[in-house]
């Protein structure tokens, strides 16, 4: 067993345009002052990052990894969730995501794809080079828009679907092997490995491919009904990132699952600052530890209600509470005596035969 390491922050949420959030410095000074010891960097965002220079220049990489350090944190992991997006958009999304790319690509479907794939292989490059183990980000969909099969799914159309998403992918998931670095998909809803079932369909067409890992984060399982327990049992030996994030699914006589058009507020199913909500932490984190889960738990403040920076500052302590310390020895190790062979064999009831 492994101790998790944390708490950290990712920091997405909170990245803007003024003091302490605008720049690399101030923010990882503030992330430090809540009591965070580490931090999850969104490679999109140029007041704290560069993804270029991150990727090709051993200078700038010492100085931004020296800044974090002198602050009091760690870079857990870089996040490429928006280019991880835009390596697969169906049509049907292009306007939405065109956002996430620069302004010279919107509009132009397959110059926005060359361009994620490129990022991607930088920010593998990049992670290698700062010494990390897994890059988060999301696979993109190509078949979210047919979730629920009606009209009737013309048959092919899913396998297909899927049989490009893997061929778009696996060029990168060989770059990243040969750079040690885990793809920690992130099984999220508007992706098309978006639960349990997907995943494995994915894995199938990169012939299981080692680096094609996941981000485990219950709150989208609880908004989806699935087992997020049971989860980890099925997946631990593929969990290599870690989101705490919380979430309640409160269903009544007019919304369930989909939420029925209406906004986060008001929706069945909604994210909430850690402790708010339904997820057992407690289970969550036994069972990560039980498998040796030796990661990042990274809190991902999302909430419907809560002010960001109240649920960052509460978001620390409650991690840094629910890590566990392995214990180095078994309980019941007190009552050990000295055994040997003959001993056992006593205990048995066979030193007459071994005799």
């Amino acid at each position: 067993m492994q101790t998790l390491k944390g708490p950290a922050l990712f920091l997405a949420q909170f990245a803007g345009d003024v003091a302490p959030f605008n720049s690399w410095d101030g923010i990882t000074r503030w992330a430090a002052d809540l009591g965070y010891r580490g931090v999850q960097v969104p490679t999109t965002d140029a007041r704290l990052f560069d993804l270029q220079l991150a990727a090709e220049s051993q200078d700038w990489r010492d100085e931004f990894l020296g800044i974090a350090r002198q602050n009091g944190v760690e870079v857990s992991e870089l996040s490429t969730h928006l280019q991880g997006q835009l390596v697969a958009v169906h049509p049907a999304y292009d306007a939405a995501f065109d956002a996430f790319a620069p302004a010279a690509l919107r509009g132009r479907p397959a110059a926005r794809q060359e361009w994620a794939v490129a990022q991607m292989a930088l920010a593998i490059r990049a992670s290698a080079a700062m010494g990390l183990r897994a890059l988060p980000t999301f696979s993109g969909a190509l078949a979210w828009p047919y979730l629920y099969p009606w009209p009737q799914r013309p048959p092919g159309l899913v396998e297909a679907a899927f049989d490009t998403l893997a061929a778009r992918w696996r060029p990168l998931l060989d770059l990243a092997d040969t750079h040690g670095i885990d793809l920690a998909y992130e099984i999220h809803p508007g992706e098309d490995l978006c639960d349990g079932a997907s995943y494995e369909m994915f894995l199938d067409r990169v012939d299981q491919h080692p680096r094609a890992c996941m981000l485990y984060d219950p709150s989208h399982y609880v908004l989806q009904q699935l087992d997020y327990l049971a989860n980890i049992d099925i997946y631990h030996d593929r969990i290599r990132a870690f989101h705490v994030k919380d979430a309640e699914f409160r269903p009544n006589g007019r919304q369930g699952v989909y939420g029925g058009f209406q906004p986060w507020v008001d929706r069945a199913g909604r994210f909430r600052s850690l402790g708010d909500g339904q997820v057992d932490f407690g289970a969550v984190f036994s069972k990560l530890t039980q498998y040796g889960f030796d990661g990042w738990a990274v809190v991902e403040w999302e909430c419907a209600l809560k002010h960001p920076e109240d649920g960052a500052r509460e978001g620390a302590a409650f991690v840094r509470d629910h890590i566990i310390r392995v214990t180095p020895h078994a309980f019941d190790d007190f009552a050990a005596g000295c055994v040997d062979s003959d001993a056992i064999a006593r205990a048995l009831g066979l030193a007459e035969e071994v005799a």
